[in-house]
C-alpha cells in the first residue's frame, strides 16, 4: 500500500491530491491547520477507498512538523511520497511600516516546506526510495508588483528543490517542484480579476500526480505557461510597472 503525506490538505490542490491517492487505495496523511476541514477530507478519503492519517498542523511550527513526520512513519513503516503543498498569499503591505504581513508569508511559505521536507529525509534515504514534491509557482519565475514577498517565497523552495535534487538523487529520491498557474482554489476564488488558462483543481492534482510518478524535476501547468513563462522573464522593467498599483 502507497503511503503519501500531504501539507495545506484541507483544500485546493491538496485535498484533490489527497483524494487522487486515496482512489488509489494509499494510507494519506492529511495535514493543515483547519480541523474543521480536516474532518471532512479524511471522510471524504474514507470514501474514496483510503486510509487517512490525520494531522492538524501549522507547518511554520517546526517541532510540531517533525512530531507529525516521526508519528506518520512510525505507524506506516515508510514514506513513499511526501507533497510540501501549504501555503499562503498576500500583498507586501510595503507602505503599512508593518512587516508582519510580508513576514507571514515568508515563514509559511519556505520555512514550512523546510520543516515538512526534512524531518521525511532519513527516512526516504534508509529506504533508499522516495519521491518528494515542492508546490511552487509561476509567480516564482519573476518578482510579481505588490506580491514580491509570495513570489520570492515560490522562487526560494524552487531554488531549494533544485538543490536538493543533487544531494538525493544519489540515494534514489527524486524531488518534482511544481509550477501552477491559476487553480481553481479558495486562495484564487478572492480574486476580482480574469484568470487565464484556470485549471480545476482536480484535473491539476492528476497533472501532478503523474509528474511525481515519472520523477520530473519541473512541471508548469497549464501548459500555455510553459510558453508566457520565458517571455515573461525577458519583459522589460517598463512593462512590468504598467501592472503596478
Amino acid at each position: 500500500m502507497k503511503s503519501v503525506f500531504i501539507t495545506g490538505a484541507s483544500s485546493g490542490i491538496g485535498e484533490s491530491l489527497a483524494y487522487y491517492y486515496a482512489k488509489e487505495g494509499a494510507t494519506v496523511g492529511i495535514a493543515a491547520r483547519r480541523d474543521d476541514r480536516l474532518k471532512a477530507v479524511e471522510e471524504k478519503v474514507k470514501e474514496y477507498g483510503g486510509s487517512p492519517v490525520t494531522f492538524q498542523l501549522d507547518v511554520s511550527n517546526q517541532e510540531a512538523c517533525k512530531q507529525a513526520a516521526d508519528q506518520f512513519i512510525q505507524q506506516t513503516g515508510v514514506i513513499d511520497i511526501l507533497i510540501a503543498n501549504a501555503g499562503v498569499g498576500g500583498t507586501d503591505k510595503l507602505s503599512s511600516g508593518d512587516a508582519s504581513a510580508i513576514n507571514k508569508i515568508l515563514s509559511i511559505n519556505i520555512l514550512g516546506v523546510t520543516n515538512t521536507v526534512i524531518p521525511f529525509i532519513p527516512a526516504m534515504k534508509k529506504q533508499q526510495s522516495g519521491r518528494i514534491c515542492i508546490i511552487s509557482s509561476v509567480a516564482g519565475t519573476r518578482g510579481l508588483v505588490g506580491h514580491g514577498g509570495y513570489s520570492s517565497s515560490k522562487a526560494a523552495v524552487r531554488v531549494l528543490g533544485d538543490s536538493w535534487d543533487y544531494s538525493l538523487s544519489r540515494h534514489n529520491i527524486s524531488t518534482t517542484v511544481v509550477f501552477p498557474g491559476w487553480i481553481a482554489t479558495e486562495m484564487t476564488a478572492k480574486h476580482q480579476y480574469k484568470m487565464y488558462f484556470l485549471m480545476n483543481s482536480n484535473t491539476a492534482a492528476g497533472k501532478i500526480a503523474q509528474a511525481i510518478k515519472i520523477g520530473k524535476r519541473k512541471y508548469v501547468l497549464p501548459w500555455q505557461w510553459r510558453i508566457i513563462i520565458p517571455i515573461f522573464r525577458i519583459l522589460p522593467r517598463r512593462l512590468i510597472n504598467l501592472f503596478s498599483v
